[in-house]
């Protein structure tokens, strides 16, 4: 068994009055001595309330610093952190919760009702009202954690069925942080702010868990605040930004767009989804280039970040994979330029889904590599490109269509902000393509002219043959489109 750090108890042993977390909510900043003080102190109070090694503990709550406070208590326990999406009503966080059979659940003053009603008998942690929690208990003795053991479970946004468990391990998250840091050169000094949700990956992972470990500060908001991060970035407080397409966009459509001097963040980058090309242009023009990156829950999430030098120059690509992680293509000889399902293993990479052998056997290939369900393409210098999720293509005509290829058509739209298109059956072709668009502010597409403005850009079995205008789009956490609720509106 190869054994990680108790990574609070060392955070705290090498630098334990450096600020960690400034809690945007309640104004308090917690030094890592704090952080890891308290975690020992609910690990105690968890142990006490009877909970073996291995229980799986859920937590409900907006973005705090006692989440991390509780994922650390977790790990000195020898317990199981599973964050529940607050966004989701009980009758669909209850099925979640029973899969995995938790025995307790940790939660905010907002969730308190909810949690309530979710835990029925079983121990019920509030979040102190000055900070940290009321359950404490005396510290549990050092344990040897093993790294490839569960930490926490994330589940997957659940579009079809019941979401599944993704085990999050300590090799993951040290692996990531690799990945991350040596990147973007992460140190001591910088700063970052979390405020994408803590039931996804993306906020804990990008970059709050690899800040802390590398000795620097989080602000914490409790959700995503936009006149609270541009406060952040115009007062030169945030030094590494990590942002999802929807965020940039957001961003983007702001009044306060041309008066912040985003030049003061050192680093951007963004993951979850495609970066529209107008989207890294228009931030470029403002002084922040934008560094795509690709990753999924399963591996981490971070696989592969592109560089500077290449985030304009190689427009759309996601780049090289990083230190911690491998890639392949499938049926594509290593190293050559092709195109084909991409495929990773590595230290970032779950070992599988949480008691569900079945889905981990169908998502890794014989010889132990992850399937992404992703398209990719590599070129002649290593950089790789995704094409669009496998799932998504649709064949019209006997063509291949790929969705992503249309919908960045689409986007070059002077009156489409988003697009998203789907195949749907057709007598006579089989499949064709049916695209939802959202108009930029202000702006009104003409739908029925929309057909001949793709066909002066797309072959023809490529052109939608119906288009349907939205307010918006069914989103996952990290503001991909939930394509099947797309299929669910078509008349």
């Amino acid at each position: 068994m190869a054994l990680a750090p108790d990574m609070a108890a060392r955070r705290a042993e090498l630098s334990p009055e450096a600020p960690a977390f400034a809690d945007h909510a309640t104004g308090r900043v917690w030094t890592f001595a704090q952080v890891n003080a308290e975690a020992a102190k609910l690990a105690g109070g968890l142990l006490g309330l009877g909970l073996e090694s291995g229980a799986r503990v859920a937590i409900l709550c907006l973005n705090r610093a006692e989440f991390f406070i509780a994922l650390f208590a977790c790990q000195k326990a020898g317990l199981i952190l599973c964050p529940l999406n607050w966004r989701q009503p009980e009758a669909e966080l209850r099925p979640v919760m029973e899969s995995v059979e938790c025995a307790a659940i940790i939660h905010d003053d907002p969730h308190a009702t909810l949690a309530s009603a979710l835990a029925g008998d079983r121990p019920c942690i509030p979040f102190a009202p000055g900070g940290g929690f009321a359950l404490h208990g005396p510290a549990p003795a050092p344990r040897a954690i093993d790294e490839d053991a569960p930490w926490y479970l994330l589940f997957t946004s659940g579009t079809t069925g019941l979401p599944k468990a993704v085990i999050q391990t300590p090799r993951m998250a040290l692996s990531n942080a690799i990945n991350i840091a040596q990147h973007i050169g992460l140190s001591a000094q910088d700063h970052s702010v979390c405020f994408l949700p803590l039931f996804h990956t993306a906020g804990i992972n990008l970059y709050t868990l690899p800040v802390y470990f590398w000795g620097a500060h989080s602000h914490i908001l409790s959700k995503f605040q936009p006149d609270d991060l541009f406060s952040l970035i115009a007062e030169g407080k945030i030094t590494q930004f990590f942002g999802v397409p929807a965020i940039y966009q957001a961003f983007r459509l702001h009044p306060a767009i041309d008066r912040v001097d985003l030049t003061r963040v050192r680093g951007y980058a963004c993951g979850g989804a495609a970066l529209p090309v107008d989207l890294i242009r228009f931030f470029a023009e403002r002084g922040a280039l934008i560094c795509n990156g690709y990753g999924m829950t399963e591996t981490g999430p971070t696989g592969f970040l592109i560089d500077e030098g290449a985030a304009l120059a190689r427009i759309g690509a996601i780049g090289k994979p990083q230190m911690m992680t491998e890639a392949r293509l499938a049926g594509v000889p290593d190293g050559e330029p092709g195109e084909g399902e991409l495929e990773m293993r590595g230290g970032t990479v779950t070992p599988g889904y949480y008691g569900n052998p079945q889905a981990t056997s169908a998502a890794v290939t014989p010889d132990g590599w992850l399937k992404s369900g992703d398209v990719a393409r590599r070129d002649a210098d290593g950089y790789y490109s995704i094409v669009d999720r496998i799932k998504d293509m649709f064949i019209s005509g006997g063509e291949n269509v790929y969705p992503a290829e249309v919908e960045r058509v689409l986007i070059t739209h002077p009156d489409i902000l988003e697009a998203a298109v789907i195949g749907v059956p057709d007598d006579k072709w089989g499949e064709v393509g049916a695209a939802f668009v959202i108009a930029r502010p202000g702006q009104t597409p003409d739908i029925a002219a929309l057909p001949a403005w793709c066909r002066e850009k797309l072959a023809g079995y490529k052109v939608p043959r119906a288009f349907h205008l939205l307010d918006d789009f069914p989103r996952t956490a990290a503001g991909k489109v939930r394509k099947p609720l797309l299929r669910e509106m078509l008349p």
